[in-house]
């Protein structure tokens, strides 16, 4: 089971694009392989930077008008944000690919337990143990950074959330219902890059290599979690 997270600029030119680096993907994984990839939606969230840097400098009556047009998120068809990459969009568009129905921090896979990893997503477990990134840990899954550097390395949130009193704050998004709110643990990755160097300098598990113009890795979940987890216990990096 293989989560992928890549840079198709980082790799330079690959045959067929990103169909062509799934069809190879989906190969080595065979028949019982899933691969999957994060698609999540902050352009639909009124609580996300990406939202506050659209709509800084606007009149609240511009705001509010910017926010009536907002489209509701679609799990059939609301495509992952550009922020999460190509080959995140070409995965959620798959043929045969399953979503889960997350506002916000959607995942998609394509395999033989795209189901199981993708029917229960919680509003208020983003990426917890509840999500599809739970499930991840729960399958021992590896993780496949193709030119995406560890301060991207998604699967540190179940770290942050083992921790005690993690903070929770108020969301507002778009869902397929129209707008809702509801409180769930205040989400950041600007410590992911320290905390990244930290776990690969202990982590045994992790393979790297060279492919195409991109330097790449590959990571097991558990290991990477639970070597975070370890590292933020004894204060953050």
């Amino acid at each position: 089971m293989l989560h992928v997270q890549a840079s198709l600029r980082a790799l330079g030119p690959v045959p067929g694009g990103a169909a062509g680096l799934i069809e190879a993907l989906l190969e080595l994984l065979g028949p019982d392989g899933t691969l999957v990839a994060y698609t999540a939606t902050p352009e639909n969230s009124a609580t996300s930077r990406i939202h506050q840097s659209a709509t800084a400098g606007l009149s609240p009556a511009e705001v509010a008008d910017y926010q009536a047009r907002m489209p509701r998120f679609d799990p059939a068809v609301t495509p992952a944000s550009p922020t999460m990459g190509a080959l995140s969009e070409a995965i959620r568009s798959w043929p045969g690919a399953l979503r889960s129905r997350h506002p916000q921090t959607s995942w998609a896979a394509v395999g033989r337990f795209a189901r199981e990893i993708t029917a229960h997503h919680p509003l208020t477990s983003h990426l917890g143990p509840e999500s599809p990134l739970g499930r991840l840990y729960e399958l021992d899954a590896q993780v496949l950074m193709l030119g995406v550097p560890m301060d991207r390395f998604t699967a540190f949130h179940l770290a942050d959330l083992r921790l005690p009193d993690v903070p929770v704050r108020e969301y507002r998004c778009v869902g397929e219902d129209g707008w809702t709110v509801f409180r769930a643990p205040d989400l950041d990755d600007l410590h992911f890059g320290a905390l990244g160097t930290e776990v690969l300098r202990t982590a045994r598990g992790v393979t790297t290599a060279r492919v195409g113009g991109a330097d790449c890795r590959l990571v097991p979940v558990r290991e990477a979690v639970d070597l975070a987890e370890a590292v933020l216990r004894r204060g953050r990096p």
